[in-house]
């Protein structure tokens, strides 16, 4: 098993040190393209998600979702242990620097996310049973069709159902129950049957409980997270302006950050900061074009639009409150010294400010996010295990996502965890293929010439 896992580790390295290049240069082509869609459009997309916002939405059926419940179920899978544990870990790793090559990710990431959204509504279709369903596999197949598209369709509906409904949601179950652990004692045997309780509760509602539970918790949980976090700055007010700095001399000159930090390079800070941050809002992973192809829109760069500020929230907000948490608290140092690294070090930074009630504000966080996550990701699974095998085959997946979510509450596996990474990553590959081939197609929805849903 040790042999077994280390191989998998190593193949997971290879795998992700090619696919950062690959999806920053698709960011970056797409934000040619598009002629930087993500700058132009940015006020109306902000408009569109936040000019009429309300809890409560339409209701979900055969026609899909609303705009906003489509973009409630990709955030809720791109907010998720990333944006707290991954930004930890990634301060650990890369230094403040890492947190300025997040933001270079995400910049042109929401071009890519943008190209995934307009393809996703392109090629959506409406299944035997009356139901609007899409994403990558449809267009990978229209991109090409014939035996290699079907192939590289089939290869992203597996990888996307054992990286995401099976083991990537043991990952976050596990997440769930030791942040509970730790701030409270509570048995993770407990925590684990009460997640997977709820989650099937909500599994089994369909697509109109899921989009029911995002639209409202989503914004709920996002906003506790930031107000906890604007507090900790308000205390900490006076660092805040060191805590910025770092993150710019960080980024190109890392050796002049003093502490255990210095020892940091200006690759580790690009690489583990794009790493984590395309880990975090998901932009050309594939798994958020799910969620806006049921979008009910006029037309697809409307939806296009909307999808970009998943993105910026993901990263620009939420993220980026982690990180000047932790800058500002100065715990980061004594977190590197003693080998911490994940989530404790952001439970470290808020009992900087709050004590003993720190730790237990990140676990309440963390259990929204997390389990906000298994329901995005679940969604996305399920609707490749729709596309292979047909509606009779969902409810028996959806019992196995809630026995391994519960699993994966009371069991780490070091070899899931990797599986997991490493499953990611080869989702990705098929969708970039397709989404460089179907460039035009977005090229031409960014320039106004998207008339129709096609």
């Amino acid at each position: 098993m040790d042999a077994l896992n280390s191989l998998v580790v190593s193949i997971d390295d290879q795998v992700w040190n090619i696919l950062l290049y690959l999806l920053v240069g698709t960011g970056f082509f797409f934000s040619v393209r598009t002629g930087f869609i993500q700058v132009r459009k940015f006020g109306s997309a902000w408009h569109r998600v936040f000019g009429n916002f309300s809890l409560k939405g339409e209701q979900a059926g055969k026609d899909g979702m609303s705009s906003f419940q489509a973009l409630a179920t990709a955030i809720a899978a791109q907010v998720g242990t990333g944006n707290i544990a991954g930004c930890a870990t990634a301060l650990v790793s890369g230094g403040p620097g890492a947190i300025f090559w997040m933001w270079i990710a995400a910049f042109f990431g929401m071009a890519t996310i943008y190209g995934e959204a307009i393809l996703a509504q392109k090629t959506r279709v409406r299944d035997a049973h009356g139901h609007i369903t899409g994403g990558p596999a449809y267009y990978i197949r229209k991109a090409f069709p014939n035996g290699f598209g079907n192939f590289l369709a089939v290869f992203f509906s597996v990888a996307v159902i054992l990286a995401l409904g099976f083991m990537g949601n043991m990952v976050q179950s596990n997440s769930i129950s030791d942040a509970f652990y730790t701030a409270f004692g509570a048995p993770k045997f407990a925590v684990g049957i009460a997640v997977a309780l709820i989650s099937g509760f909500i599994f089994f509602g369909g697509i109109s409980r899921i989009a029911s539970f995002t639209e409202k918790v989503v914004p709920l949980m996002s906003v506790l997270y930031l107000v906890g976090g604007l507090i900790v700055l308000i205390m900490n007010i006076t660092h805040l302006p060191g805590a910025i700095a770092s993150i710019f001399i960080g980024a190109f000159s890392p050796k002049a950050v003093s502490g255990a930090l210095a020892g940091i390079t200006i690759r580790q800070a690009m690489r583990y900061g794009v790493a984590r941050g395309l880990f975090s809002n998901e932009a050309g992973m594939g798994s958020t074009p799910h969620a806006h192809a049921m979008a009910k829109v006029a037309k697809p760069h409307d939806q296009g639009e909307t999808a970009m500020i998943g993105v910026f929230i993901d990263t620009f907000i939420v993220l980026n409150m982690t990180a000047l948490v932790i800058l500002s608290s100065g715990v980061l140092d004594d977190m590197i010294g003693n080998g911490i690294s994940g989530t404790p070090v952001a439970q470290a930074a808020f009992a900087n400010s709050f004590g003993s009630f720190g730790p237990m504000f990140v676990a309440a966080c963390l259990l929204f996010f997390a389990f906000s996550t298994i329901i995005g990701w679940y969604f996305f699974a399920e609707s490749n295990v729709r596309a292979l095998f047909g509606k009779q085959a969902v409810k028996p997946f959806a019992l196995i996502v809630v026995i391994c979510v519960f699993i994966g509450s009371i069991l780490k596996v070091d070899l899931v965890w990797n599986l997991s990474d490493l499953f990611n990553g080869l989702m990705v590959l098929p969708n970039l293929i397709a989404l460089l081939a179907l460039n035009g197609i977005v090229a031409k929805a960014a320039g106004g010439a998207d008339i129709t849903e096609d």
